[in-house]
């Protein structure tokens, strides 16, 4: 079986968006430079954002195909992130709703990718 591990984000500015998943992350990215940052989480999975305009090879996706998801333990731990998040003046693209899997809201980072904190109920 294979595992990821490892996420890279094409990203326009890397110091711009690693404020923003310094916030989310509540953790400092281990390494820092203009154009690369990058995030290692607890259980090991590392985050990195890569300069679109330095990635190789170039990219030609864009951002909101794909989703990140943070699974809370219960709807009213999603409640709570959310109101902490806009309490900070964070902006949220969608505010928590009940879907059919469960509690969900929905963020985007400085390049639009999706980011969704969620509880599973169903």
């Amino acid at each position: 079986m294979v595992t990821p591990t490892y996420y890279l984000l094409h990203v326009a500015d890397p110091e711009t968006s690693g404020g923003f998943y310094r916030e989310l992350f509540g953790t400092a990215p281990v390494e820092s430079s203009p154009t690369f940052v990058l995030f290692v989480l607890e259980g090991g999975i590392k985050v990195g954002l890569w300069s679109k305009d330095t990635v190789e090879p170039a990219t030609g996706g864009a951002p909101g195909a794909l989703e990140i998801g943070i699974a809370m333990k219960a709807p009213a731990d999603v409640d709570a992130f959310h109101e902490r998040w806009v309490a900070r003046g964070l902006p949220d693209f969608q505010s928590p709703v009940d879907l059919d899997f469960g509690r969900s809201f929905m963020l985007a980072d400085p390049d639009g990718h999706r980011i969704r904190i969620f509880a599973v109920t169903a």
